[in-house]
């Protein structure tokens, strides 16, 4: 008989923890949206030469996930850096990333708004969720 009210208290104390369903939030959870469309807008035009298809290409990145509820669209910063020299139109960057830089010159500043289905569509990669549209800042450093 000594057992059952400890075995009661610690029963309803159990009960009692998991109807709290954790305590999180949804607060923290990055807001998933996607652009209708590719969209590249020049910041700064540069003067050098052009990235076109076949041509290797050098740039500096700063990416955020895109959501449609802030002025510049500019959600969540994910990363930022220098990306590995690539040949435009290999495949060897996500679409719109690749789409983003056709037309830019050496020395150009671009923001690029990509679609999810241009970007990592309904699997997401790492710390970006399933169906999220993607801002890019790039900046073209070289062209060969």
């Amino acid at each position: 008989m000594k057992l059952k009210f400890p075995l009661i208290a610690a029963f309803a104390a159990m009960l009692a923890l998991t109807a709290c369903g954790g305590g999180g939030s949804d607060d923290d959870k990055p807001v998933v949206s996607s652009p209708a469309a590719l969209t590249k807008t020049d910041n700064t035009v540069g003067t050098g030469a052009e990235a076109v298809t076949g041509k290797t290409v050098t740039t500096q990145y700063t990416l955020w996930l895109y959501n449609d509820k802030v002025a510049d669209f500019k959600g969540t910063r994910l990363e930022s850096g220098n990306l590995r020299p690539y040949v435009v139109g290999s495949g060897t960057v996500i679409p719109g990333y690749d789409q983003g830089v056709i037309g830019m010159r050496v020395g150009g500043k671009r923001t690029v708004l990509i679609p999810a289905n241009q970007a990592y569509g309904a699997t997401g990669n790492g710390p970006v969720p399933p169906n999220s549209g993607l801002v890019y800042e790039i900046i073209l450093t070289k062209v060969e």
